[in-house]
C-alpha cells in the first residue's frame, strides 16, 4: 500500500472502527488511542455547545448520536469553531428521528447553536449610536439573531419536556451586550417584524420601515406604529440590538 493509501485506511478505521479494518502494521493498543482520541474530541465539542440537549440522553444513547454524526457527515470547514454548526446541520438533514428524541430535538439544537454563534461571531463592529430617528438608517447588529420557535426552547430541562408544540410561537433576541457577553429577551410578535424588517431591509429609515409594516398590519394607523416602533426600537437600541452606520 502507497503511503496515501494507508492514510486513508487509517481514517476509514478511525471514523468508523465497526466496518473498517486497521491497517495491518498498526497495534491494537495505539489504535485505540487514536480511536479514543479522535471520538472524544468530536464528543466534548459537541457537548459543550449543546450541554441542554445531551443532559436529556442517556450517555450511551448521546454517545450513538454522536458517533453517527463522526460516520456519516461530511465536514465542510476545517475549522474546530464549526463542529457545532455541522452538527446542527447534520441533525437537520442527515439524522433520522427515532421514538427516543424529544419532539423539539432541532429546535433546542437550534437555540443552543445560536448561543454560542452569537459569542464567537466576528462582529464587523462598523456600528454607531441612533441620535437621530428620522434620518439615519437601521440596522440590525450581526451580533443578534431575531428566532421564533414552536416550543419554549429557553425553559426546556430534564425537569420540563414539553411533548407538544405551544399555541403561539415563542419569540426571542439572543445577542452581545455592552459587556460582551451573550443574552437573551423574550419578545413578541410586533417586535420580531419590526427586527425581520430590519434584517431584510438593512439600512431602511424609521419612516420606511413603518410603512413597511404598516401594508402588513393595516390595522394600526400610521401614528400607532411610529410610535410603537420608535418606543420598540429605542429599547432595542438599548440593549446593542439595533444600531446605525456612518
Amino acid at each position: 500500500m502507497s503511503f496515501i493509501e494507508v492514510q486513508q485506511a487509517f481514517m476509514a478505521h478511525i471514523r468508523n472502527p465497526e466496518h473498517n479494518a486497521k491497517p495491518d502494521d498498526v497495534s491494537e493498543r495505539r489504535i485505540k488511542i487514536y480511536n479514543d482520541l479522535f471520538f472524544n474530541n468530536i464528543e466534548g465539542f459537541v457537548a459543550s455547545a449543546f450541554p441542554v440537549l445531551k443532559s436529556l440522553y442517556e450517555d450511551a444513547y448521546w454517545s450513538s448520536i454522536v458517533r453517527q454524526f463522526f460516520v456519516r457527515h461530511d465536514c465542510k470547514s476545517p475549522y474546530f469553531l464549526d463542529i457545532s454548526k455541522e452538527f446542527l446541520v447534520f441533525l437537520q438533514h442527515t439524522y433520522n428521528v427515532t421514538e427516543q428524541d424529544p419532539v423539539f430535538m432541532l429546535e433546542l439544537a437550534h437555540y443552543e447553536w445560536v448561543e454560542l454563534d452569537v459569542a464567537v461571531y466576528q462582529s464587523t463592529d462598523d456600528y454607531c449610536d441612533i441620535t437621530d430617528w428620522v434620518s439615519q438608517p437601521l440596522y440590525l447588529r450581526d451580533t443578534a439573531r431575531n428566532l421564533s420557535y414552536t416550543f419554549p426552547v429557553h425553559q426546556i430541562s430534564q425537569d420540563f419536556m414539553p411533548v407538544d408544540a405551544s399555541e403561539q410561537p415563542h419569540y426571542f433576541v439572543v445577542y452581545r451586550d455592552a459587556d460582551e457577553e451573550v443574552a437573551f429577551i423574550s419578545s413578541n410578535p410586533m417586535t420580531a417584524l419590526l427586527l425581520n424588517q430590519l434584517e431584510q431591509q438593512p439600512g431602511i429609515t424609521l419612516a420606511t420601515l413603518v410603512e413597511e409594516v404598516a401594508i402588513q398590519l393595516p390595522q394600526f394607523s400610521y401614528e400607532q406604529l411610529s410610535a410603537g416602533a420608535q418606543q420598540t426600537l429605542s429599547a432595542m437600541a438599548e440593549l446593542k440590538i439595533i444600531a446605525s452606520k456612518n
